[in-house]
């Protein structure tokens, strides 16, 4: 039977060593004592014993609320993943012989998706003969890529995988947006009022 392995720490009577380097609840390091004399004092304070660094000679716990201090990390951790930025990526599909209707239909999902962050995979699909003009794909991948430089810049360069050709576009990164400082404001204000006075 496989052992699952645990990244919890052991606490209280889970504690293997027979004496420890302990640390109070308030951060205050107390010296080396025999484990159950350092269980005792954990007890008395109603709080756990807990084993933080299990490779330290000898092993290093700390006297504390194990409970809440597993809830704050938790939280910690939540947190954390909140503030990753997941980027995500929209496929939008063309065909070699696309007219001129359906391909600015495209172009403007392609927009939209640049403009929300996310990054698109553009897929050429060829069906039958047409594989022998690989090149119109390209030629729409190209085009595409000349008419979105302001919002994105082709991360992945165009492949054919299969029937398939892709080109991944990824959006610039958007920097962020200075504000005016009062005097440009106020320039801006004089300028206005001086034009409504020409008119």
């Amino acid at each position: 039977m496989k052992r699952i392995s645990t990244t919890e720490p052991r606490l209280n009577d889970r504690i293997r060593a027979q004496r420890c380097r302990l640390i109070a609840d308030d951060g205050e390091q107390l010296g080396i004592f025999m484990l159950p004399d350092a269980m005792r004092m954990a007890d008395e304070e109603g709080l756990d014993l807990v084993e933080i660094a299990p490779s330290a000679d000898p092993p290093v716990c700390k006297i504390m609320d194990y409970g809440k201090y597993k809830y704050e990390m938790e939280q910690k951790a939540k947190k954390a993943r909140k503030h990753q930025t997941r980027i995500e990526i929209k496929e939008i599909k063309f065909r070699p012989k696309i007219d001129k209707h359906d391909y600015e239909t495209k172009k403007k999902h392609v927009v939209r998706f640049l403009e929300s962050g996310a990054k698109v995979k553009v897929t050429i699909m060829f069906r039958g003969r047409e594989m022998v003009h690989a090149e119109r794909g390209l030629a729409i991948l190209e085009r595409l890529e000349g008419e979105i430089t302001e919002l994105g810049f082709v991360e992945s360069k165009p492949k054919l995988e299969g029937r398939n050709m892709f080109m991944l576009i990824a959006p610039h990164k958007k920097e962020p947006v200075k504000a005016k400082s009062a005097k440009a404001e106020d320039a801006d204000e004089a300028a206005d009022d001086a034009s409504a006075v020409e008119e």
